[in-house]
Parts: C-alpha cells; structure tokens; sequence
C-alpha cells in the first residue's frame, strides 16, 4: 500500500518531503499497515510535503492516479506540531467471517467465555522469535453480527497501538475456529482520548 501511495503521489505532483540520509524516502506513514490479506475501508496515512497545497487540490489531483478500488474519503491540512496518526490510535474494528461446523449458541457462548476471562496467555511464532502475551487484554469487545448456514460474521474491537495490537486470526484461533478466516475487513480506526 505504501508503494501505492508514493506512486500515485509521484505521478500526481505532489511535492513530496523526503527524509535525510543515505537512502532518502518519501516521508508517508500509515496509521496502522494492514496485515496481508486484510481488506479496509479504514485507512489513515500521513504525508509530509515541502510547501503547502489545499486539500482540494491534493485530492484532486491524487484521485486521478489511484487505481479501481482505492480511493480517498478527506484531506485535512494539519499542523507540523501534531503527533503522529499512528502514535494516537487507540483500536481497530474488523469484520471478521468464518464457517464453522458451531452452531449459534456454541459460538456465542465462546465469545462471551473469551471476554469473561481474565487472562489468556498465548504464543506467537514471529519470524524466528517465540512471542509471549496475554491475548486477553488486546481484546476490548467480540459480538456475533450474523449467523446463518455455518458462516458467521464476528464484529472485533481490538487494541492497536504502541503497546500490542490485536491480531482477528489469532483471536478466531483462541475461539476454537480451526479453519482460517474467510474474510478479514478493518472497518474502522479508533483514536486514543488522551
């Protein structure tokens, strides 16, 4: 996504800032990368620019490099002194689908246990490292949005931010789904209140 943008910024015009050093890059920075494979309606992103632009104009001339598919929803001109988006996002919203041989009550009763508890130690195998965590407190709220003929949708609130993020194929995991997830959309970023 990231090349995307900085393609589609080049093509346009757009007078980009570029870091210092050795190799200089483009200073764009997404709030929150998606996972591979993850869909998003939900995307945040800053890009630094040398000399000021409207909005309009930014937009403008952006959309008409974008590929089908993606798009831009607002542009907002925002003060040098503000922090970053990434560093004041506080959660992300996901729709997730899975099928599942459950029925209705089975899984509803397995998102409430997982919110009951109080803690769920969980291993994740990164690369080469074996990461140790409580899965528990990345996840604020689960609840069953449809149901109907082995598929469901689960609608997730999980943390993201500098502390962990929440990860929906490792919750589905923790749930007792054996199959991957069918889909996995992020819908929504949330803002710390701080």
């Amino acid at each position: 996504m990231v090349r995307l943008w900085q393609r589609a910024l080049r093509r346009a015009g757009i007078p980009l800032a570029y870091s210092k050093g050795y190799n200089p890059r483009p200073r764009i920075s997404m709030a929150a990368p998606l996972a591979l494979g993850v869909t998003s309606e939900a995307e945040l992103m800053d890009v630094f620019i040398e000399k000021q632009m409207s909005p309009h104009l930014f937009e403008f001339a952006v959309l008409k490099q974008l590929p089908k598919g993606v798009s831009i929803i607002q542009v907002n001109e925002v003060p040098l002194s503000l922090p970053s988006l990434q560093s004041v996002i506080h959660s992300a919203e996901y729709l997730v689908t899975v099928n599942t041989l459950k029925t209705r009550k089975q899984v509803e009763g397995l998102l409430s246990n997982l919110l009951t508890t109080t803690r769920l130690p969980w291993h994740h195998q990164r690369d080469k490292d074996m990461r140790s965590y409580d899965l528990r407190a990345l996840v604020y709220d689960l609840q069953l949005l449809k149901y109907q003929d082995s598929n469901c949708v689960i609608g997730m609130r999980l943390r993201c931010d500098s502390t962990g993020s929440g990860r929906p194929e490792q919750v589905c995991l923790a749930l007792g789904f054996k199959e991957a997830p069918e889909l996995i959309h992020r819908t929504k970023l949330n803002f710390s209140s701080n």
